[in-house]
């Protein structure tokens, strides 16, 4: 589980094909790998991922973690695109006490949007995602979604768009402050608005 909080960005130092699956190798802050072990979860642009190898630097200042990507999360996500020197969202996994500032969220990404456009106007900054129709019906407005990993609170609704505003330490911390337009980014929907909508949904086809 994840706060849907970006703690840092790392950056992609390879991306390699292993016996069928992809290999991801990112550098990272070493403060984010203490304490970790192996098969720890870590949110990547908000796909849960499990940590297969790690290793730290000379004083611990750098180091690197390793994950194996399977060819289903290759499809749903946009970790497939990643490149040498990218960036990605990092989130480790929730603690006991830890400050749950964003909402909750699994690290299953349920579809992929398209940033269809940008607006800065000083200060501020929106951004307009374009989805599949099928997913419009689970993002509303004021409710919350996960934006590469970020959580974050829904604007205006439209027919197959919605809109995200964000502050300038959102754009400093996360990744979205490097995104372009037609970039494809992960989305995670609301879990309880998901449960809820398709709860009801199979109790009215039941019940018709």
């Amino acid at each position: 589980m994840f706060t849907g909080i970006v703690q840092t960005q790392a950056t992609v130092i390879s991306v390699s094909e292993l016996q069928g699956i992809k290999r991801l190798v990112l550098s990272v802050p070493g403060q984010y790998l203490q304490h970790l072990d192996l098969g720890a979860s870590i949110a990547i642009n908000g796909c849960c991922l499990t940590v297969v190898h790690f290793e730290l630097g000379i004083r611990d200042v750098v180091g690197q973690v390793y994950f194996d990507i399977i060819d289903e999360t290759l499809r749903l996500t946009n970790l497939g695109l990643l490149i040498q020197g990218q960036k990605v969202n990092f989130e480790r996994s929730v603690c006991f006490g830890t400050e749950l500032g964003g909402h909750i969220v699994s690290g299953h990404i349920h579809t992929t949007a398209v940033l269809s456009d940008i607006n800065y106007s000083g200060d501020n900054c929106s951004f307009k995602f374009t989805v599949d129709n099928n997913w419009m019906k689970y993002i509303i407005h004021k409710g919350f979604v996960s934006i590469n990993g970020a959580s974050l609170t829904v604007g205006d609704v439209n027919e197959s768009s919605f809109y995200v505003h964000l502050i300038p330490e959102t754009l400093k911390i996360t990744n979205l402050g490097l995104a372009n337009v037609n970039d494809k980014i992960n989305i995670e929907v609301d879990q309880q608005t998901y449960t809820i909508i398709n709860t009801v949904e199979r109790y009215m086809k039941n019940n018709m």
